[in-house]
């Protein structure tokens, strides 16, 4: 049903191929669970990252109405734009990005490297703003700028989070439903950040869907459950009503909002000791933004017993490493 439903949407093919679902032997014999990683940081375009999937369907539907220029925001150091302003390049277009600095910080790594120094290097136009409290104002502002102009603007959302993007982490769960099959477990669990919502929408709706019972865990990074709640279950009801599909009765958002503190970001002690143990036990690189929290929780979450069962557990890896380098000196890896 919704590989039928998903066929109506036009993609660009940024992700061909299907991403590794591997297992993670040292680290599992390390605190005593087996533990499955989905290598979404391994995508082909830009370093990686789970945003490649949202473009698919949002660089599909820019192109098909004229666009020359996408116009999207986020913080300096944002996965989302960076992929974005690439997608922007691969296909001959301009790119504007509304930055904001969300840790107030004046140091230079944070300002200039990392995922800053890549949009650069993608020839995308910056306009630094004080916040994006009312991003979706911004960028239409924005956008009405570049028209009056005689531009013709594509707005994409922060995050690639609207119904239409959401659909790339359909197609994604479908995909890692199938891999989880070959595997041959029950798995107890899914974890991955949850922040603008697209990704987790689009996953929950797919892996309900096809392997019910599944327990999706969103690891909140920028906001309370209270505050996190209603964004993922808005976006699931409108990328569900945009399937011309019902949202599964037996779906549950279950949200852990323990790990981004102090605030959006900014890495705390777990959130950094998350990343040294993974790259010393696997050498994989998490981000100290998303899959760094992420997969603290994860591993706070086995210590305190929240997956009572004996089964894997999965964690989503949605890319994010080059903001290691912007924040040497924010952590002690």
């Amino acid at each position: 049903m919704f590989t039928d439903a998903l066929a109506r949407f036009p993609r660009l093919e940024l992700v061909p191929a299907a991403t590794p679902l591997e297992h993670l032997p040292r680290l599992s014999r390390h605190v005593g669970r087996d533990i499955w990683i989905k290598r979404d940081d391994l995508t082909p375009l830009a370093l990686g990252g789970n945003k490649a999937r949202k473009l698919e369907y949002l660089g599909a539907d820019a192109l098909a109405q004229g666009t020359d220029v996408l116009v999207t925001a986020g913080a300096i150091q944002s996965n989302h734009v960076r992929q974005t302003a690439a997608l922007a390049a691969r296909l001959g277009l301009g790119c504007l990005a509304l930055l904001e600095n969300p840790l107030g910080t004046s140091e230079d790594n944070y300002l200039s490297n990392g995922n800053r120094l890549l949009l650069d290097l993608f020839g995308c136009e910056i306009d630094t703003v004080a916040n994006l409290d009312n991003a979706d104002e911004l960028l239409e502002v924005a956008a009405e700028r570049l028209r009056s102009a005689g531009r013709k603007p594509y707005v994409v959302p922060i995050g690639g989070s609207n119904a239409l993007g959401a659909l790339g982490y359909v197609r994604a769960g479908l995909e890692l439903a199938e891999q989880m099959n070959s595997v041959g477990d029950d798995f107890d669990a899914v974890l991955l950040a949850s922040g603008s919502a697209g990704t987790h929408c689009g996953l929950a709706l797919a892996l309900e869907h096809a392997r019910p019972g599944s327990r999706v865990v969103g690891v909140t990074v920028s906001r309370s459950e209270t505050a996190q709640r209603p964004k993922v279950e808005g976006l699931l009801q409108r990328t569900a009503e945009l399937l011309g599909v019902a949202v599964p009765t037996g779906l549950q958002v279950e949200l852990w909002d323990e790990y981004f503190a102090p605030r959006y970001g900014e890495p705390n002690a777990g959130t950094q000791a998350a990343i040294r143990l993974l790259a010393e036990q696997e050498g994989v690189l998490l981000d100290p933004v998303y899959t760094g929290k992420a997969f603290a929780g994860l591993l706070d979450g086995i210590v305190h017993g929240a997956f009572p069962g004996r089964g894997p557990l999965l964690f989503l890896h949605t890319g994010g490493a080059p903001a290691l380098f912007a924040y040497h000196s924010w952590t002690k890896y």
